[in-house]
């Protein structure tokens, strides 16, 4: 039995502001926003809390409530790319808080296409301004489900998921909701409100603008009371370093004693986290959960065991969090994606990357979560990682990411099935770009029948087994051993596999087996214990 280096360790405890935390992160990139900014208007918050002289529930609430302030951003995305041709983050986020007026107007600027002006400018505007008006109410209601649903999946404090039902509230009642008004809308999300436009404007145009709106607001979209601590205390509540990360200074402000996850929560907390991913085009449903599954069940096929299947699997959940960086109407796009969309595309693990790489657990699952697109030929995405460099773990979830996604629907076709599926990943094991053993372990994990798979250079299964052990440096008579075969009959298959190669050293061997994925490096074998001396 296997065992795999990039594991959790059984009954490990995370804390809850990490996964929550990342999660923050992903929305950054869902709204457009800076990196780190859901971590400046937290910090934001609890300043406002602190001089406020909340309690430690209240002040909880808030520290939660404002990272996942912006967590149903997906929930609708799909349908708001319909709509907006242009940036909903530049052109109304700045004025969601103004007058009537001033909303109004950022959501038609939002409207039109950005590269169009004129009379076209304005033919789109009337031409999407009805459908505007029937979809604003569902997605914003969507929008609060989906981050209270995500709040209480994630293990936030039980009081969270329902403070996130007020988050398009005002303090006049004019919210585009109308769930409350004044002291009916809870403390901690009227401080939610003010620090989220602050740090906004202060983002726009400096500390002085984002006072001055805030003043300007107070009594309106504001409790008067927390806008006023805001202007008192403008220049300390808002003075944030934009050069350097804010992930510990942000964990710090957490009330003590930090909340944590454990065992089973931990999972559910990752699931949310690829729901949330997933969420960003209606062909994803459920993407995330089916490769993760399916990876972790090809792992016990591989002789991996149950703790290097369930790190797989974590992996597999997250994988796609950076998917959220793409604008949703790239991924809705039906023809032929542009060369600045297929950029994008590429670059959407590098986006889960940045998103996992600040809490140390889930930097843990970044290496294989971040994997999924590379390719033993070096022909993937995003670094072009030779094969040599790609773990067992890897491989198996960039097999079954292939596998799943053949059997889902999506805007440019329809869903192959599990057939079509298994013909492509043996395509392209075929052709050297996934490892033949994860793609065999992923069909059957699957309940499909495995195909004899071609291996490079002509090599038969047992002289790419040969080759594979002597790459981990075994001696002819230990493969031999190994395999429960003679000597005699080992060297055979040596001999004839550095024919098929064109080599007559290990070395070279050696080298071919990396480059060609028939092993991997600081791996043992697939499917034979390691040989104990």
């Amino acid at each position: 039995m296997w065992r795999v280096r990039d594991k959790s360790p059984d009954g490990e405890r995370v804390r809850t502001a990490e996964l929550i935390g990342a999660l923050c992160l992903a929305t950054d990139l869902g709204m457009g926003f800076p990196f780190e900014h859901g971590l400046h208007e937290t910090l934001v918050a609890m300043r406002l809390a602190e001089r406020l002289g909340v309690d430690r529930d209240t002040a909880s609430q808030t520290f939660y409530a404002s990272l996942l302030s912006h967590a149903g951003c997906t929930a609708e995305a799909h349908v708001a790319a319909e709509v907006f041709g242009g940036s909903m983050t530049e052109n109304f986020n700045p004025l969601m808080y103004g007058s009537v007026r001033e909303v109004f107007t950022g959501l038609l600027r939002s409207l039109p296409d950005e590269d169009v002006a004129g009379l076209a400018r304005a033919a789109q505007t009337a031409r999407r301004l009805p459908r505007m008006a029937r979809a604003t109410r569902p997605a914003l209601t969507a929008s609060c489900e989906v981050a209270g649903m995500l709040a209480e999946q994630t293990g936030a404090p039980p009081g969270v998921p329902g403070l996130l039902s007020y988050l398009t509230d005002r303090w006049d009642g004019h919210g585009p909701l109308g769930r409350g008004k004044h002291e009916e809308i809870p403390l901690a999300m009227r401080i939610v409100h003010v620090a989220t436009d602050a740090a906004l404007q202060r983002h726009l145009g400096g500390v002085e603008r984002a006072v001055d709106l805030v003043r300007e607001r107070a009594g309106h979209a504001f409790d008067p009371e927390v806008a006023a601590c805001l202007v008192e205390g403008g220049a300390g509540i808002l003075a944030l370093d934009d050069g350097a990360s804010a992930w510990d200074e942000a964990l710090a402000v957490e009330p003590s004693p930090p909340l944590m996850l454990e065992g089973d929560a931990v999972d559910r907390g990752l699931a949310a986290m690829g729901r949330f991913g997933d969420l960003i085009s209606p062909s994803f449903a459920g993407h995330s959960t089916g490769v993760a599954t399916l990876a972790a069940d090809a792992a016990g096929r591989c002789r991996i065991d149950a703790a290097g299947a369930g790190a797989i699997r974590r992996a597999g959940l997250v994988h796609d969090l950076g998917r959220v960086a793409v604008y949703a109407r790239v991924w809705q796009k039906q023809g032929p994606l542009s060369a600045d969309e297929s950029e994008q595309v590429r670059l959407h693990p590098y986006h889960t990357e940045r998103c996992l790489s600040r809490s140390p657990f889930l930097a843990t699952l970044a290496p294989v979560a971040t994997a999924h697109h590379e390719r033993l030929d070096r022909s993937g995405y995003h670094r072009g990682s030779p094969g040599a460099e790609l773990t067992m773990p890897a491989r198996l979830l960039a097999a079954a990411d292939v596998f799943q996604a053949m059997c889902e629907p999506r805007p440019h076709r329809p869903a192959p099935g599990p057939e079509r599926a298994a013909e492509a990943v043996t395509a392209e094991a075929n052709a050297g770009r996934l490892d033949p053993d994860a793609v065999t372990a992923v069909i059957e994990a699957a309940g499909q029948q495995a195909p004899r798979l071609e291996r490079p250079a002509g090599l038969t299964e047992r002289e790419a087994e040969v080759v594979a052990l002597l790459a981990r440096g075994l001696q002819t008579r230990q493969v031999a051993r190994e395999l429960g075969i003679s000597a005699k009959t080992a060297d055979r298959h040596v001999q004839n596999a550095y024919g098929k190669i064109g080599v007559s050293t290990r070395a070279a061997a050696t080298l071919f087996a990396m480059e060609h994925g028939l092993v991997a490096w600081g791996e043992l074998p697939i499917g034979r214990p390691p040989v104990r001396p």
